[in-house]
């Protein structure tokens, strides 16, 4: 089997904290295995543009602790035609790019399985804070974008307390209640509301504001996942209903940056180095995965299949932990 003498890199999608750090693993362990790597800058687009670096020790350095993404990202529609595709696949025989690795989300997945197709090698790292690829447990840049975003309601709550107030706060997450659900339960939120479970206003919103105030809470935190609903037209309906005026605070793109925690730069580098192991041993299509803490190596259609499901029995614990009782049905 030739051995494999060139290899792209590109990171595209939403940037997630710890992508830096994974672009830093597959260009030394490529390195370190005789493979020169590629830097592919601004995703899909800069692959049909021919915009790339050479990578080297030396210049990927000191990105473990960086956030955002040296090598840039975007969303190309050009990318998603036949057409663009062919683009693509013309650079990487000019530049010699025997495999790419691509670092993002199920959208960069897809553009990898449709450019697997036209014969070119792709390995997926999963890297967004939604944390809602199918296939694997966790993806880098969730635990950052946690972090922050507890940070913050943190600091929110203690004015707010100040104040006894409500306050309604909006977290990002897409279409998935990961996040928010995990933030919810490490802030003692009041009510977390999420995509994957259905919804009763009074119930599991109006009656916990209600059961925490006669317990002697004056201050009420509701956390809403962005794919659950819209902060503002939550916070009118709390006033609606109580009579009082939330403030209401959507944390957004700040989430995305920062530097990562050590368990985003230590999943990114493991990854990375699978990666390009993949290819090093003449493996390639698959995405790199995490299940039950290993790491492992998906072929890229079958992850494309697979679907993940927000673990409703988290529901159940920060529920108790609030009220001593939930409503949550586990099959919901």
């Amino acid at each position: 089997m030739a051995k494999i003498k060139r290899i792209g890199v590109l990171t595209s999608g939403g940037d997630a904290p710890g992508m830096n750090a994974a672009v830093r693993a597959v260009a030394r362990t490529a390195l370190a295995n005789d493979i020169e790597c590629i830097g592919i800058r601004r995703g899909w687009q800069g692959l049909i543009n021919a915009d790339f670096i050479q990578l080297t020790r030396e210049n990927v350095g000191h990105l473990l602790s960086r956030g955002g993404t040296i090598l840039y990202t975007a969303r190309s529609q050009e990318f998603m035609t036949d057409e663009g595709r062919q683009k693509a696949v013309v650079t990487c025989k000019m530049l010699g790019l025997e495999g790419i690795v691509a670092i993002g989300g199920d959208g960069t997945f897809a553009g990898a399985l449709e450019l697997s197709r036209l014969g070119v090698s792709v390995v997926g790292i999963p890297a967004t804070i939604d944390n809602d690829v199918g296939c694997t447990n966790y993806t880098i840049g969730f635990d950052s974008a946690c972090n922050t975003a507890i940070e913050c309601i943190d600091k929110l709550r203690d004015t707010m307390q100040s104040h006894e107030r409500c306050s309604v706060v909006e977290v990002m997450g897409r279409n998935a209640g990961f996040l928010a659900l995990y933030v919810g339960t490490a802030v003692g939120a009041t009510a977390v509301l999420v995509p994957e479970h259905k919804l009763d206003f009074e119930r599991d919103v109006i009656e916990r504001i209600r059961a925490s105030r006669l317990a002697g809470y004056t201050h009420f935190m509701v956390v809403v996942a962005e794919g659950a609903g819209n902060a503002f037209e939550v916070g009118s309906k709390i006033h609606d209903a109580l009579g009082i005026q939330p403030t209401i605070t959507v944390i957004g793109h700040i989430q995305r940056g920062g530097a990562p925690t050590g368990r985003d730069r230590e999943t990114a580098t493991r990854m990375g180095y699978h990666a390009v192991e993949a290819f090093a041993e003449g493996r390639g299509n698959c995405i790199i995965a995490t299940q039950e803490g290993s790491i492992v190596e998906i072929p890229i259609e079958e992850a494309m299949n697979m679907k993940k499901h927000l673990q409703m029995d988290r529901y159940q614990i920060m529920e108790i932990m609030q009220f001593g009782s939930n409503h949550v049905n586990v099959n919901d």
